[in-house]
């Protein structure tokens, strides 16, 4: 499937989390430890806010594989944010396309996905028929993971992104089991608005992706007050990952199996997901 990543914090160089750690998202592309294929190799995407304005996040896609891209490299080293995604894709069947590359922008929110709607092909015209007419045209690709987007904004992701999330996939639950699809559900998202960050795991047969969060900073310098990286960063600094970027002690917690967690100013928390059902 898909490997990605979620910074929010001090504001940092592209490259710091890209590039820099020994098992990078670059390096995941190649060498993934922990996804369904080893390497993802179709298309990447970077999503950032800058400094000055979050109204409307960049984005950078390409159909190629990350690890050979002297564009991304090239504004890796270039641009810096306080909140960004990145995201290497393999396909689950739809097509190599720009259009199909994460993360995936509407308005100020930015989405990225790793996971499937099972037999996707079988559901698409009736999750189709659920989006609102308005936002039907911003639709610009083909795959599960966009069409996920558009009805979470058309249930309320402005006003409630937990649960509009969790009505999302209580109406793909209800259209798979509607087509004989036993677990219709697969995934871990990242959506944020530019100021705070929510990260979801869950899958219809309990079994999720992989999906991991950092350690808080200042537990960190306590455990490794050699470490410099950490003296540069605030201790609202978080990463949220796929699979962990390197195999420093402590830096990493799995995210519980139908879990939700929020990262902004004051506490991050973690919650218990439930989908609504339709």
């Amino acid at each position: 499937m898909c490997r990605w990543l979620a910074y929010s914090g001090t504001p940092l160089l592209l490259d710091t989390i890209l590039y820099r750690p020994a098992h990078s998202l670059i390096d995941q592309s190649l060498h993934s430890r922990m996804g369904v294929e080893t390497t993802n190799g179709d298309g990447f995407g970077v999503g950032w806010y800058s400094q000055e304005d979050i109204e409307t996040p960049a984005l950078l896609k390409d159909i190629g594989p990350a690890w050979n891209n002297r564009n991304l490299r090239e504004i890796a080293d270039h641009v810096r944010s306080p909140l960004f995604f990145a995201h290497i894709r393999a396909s689950t069947g739809t097509a190599v396309q720009q259009t199909n590359c994460h993360p995936f922008r509407h308005g100020r929110w930015m989405w990225m996905h790793n996971g499937a709607i099972a037999d996707f092909h079988l559901l698409r015209r009736d999750l189709s028929l659920l989006v609102d007419p308005g936002l039907f045209s911003d639709i610009e690709g083909t795959t599960d993971s966009e069409m996920m987007f558009y009805l979470a904004i058309t249930f309320g992701l402005d006003e409630d992104p937990p649960g509009a999330v969790a009505r999302m996939v209580g109406v793909v639950e209800r259209s798979g089991r509607d087509h004989g699809v036993e677990f219709p559900v697969q995934m871990t998202v990242a959506v944020s608005d530019g100021e705070r960050l929510w990260a979801f795991r869950y899958s219809s047969q309990g079994e999720s992706r992989s999906l991991f969060y950092s350690t808080r900073v200042d537990t960190l310098r306590e455990l490794h007050p050699d470490m410099g990286f950490l003296r540069e960063v605030s201790d609202e600094t978080r990463l949220i990952v796929s699979e962990p970027l390197g195999d420093l002690p402590g830096a990493w917690n799995e995210v519980p199996e139908s879990t939700y967690g929020v990262v902004g100013a004051g506490a991050d928390a973690l919650h218990r997901f439930v989908p609504e059902p339709a």
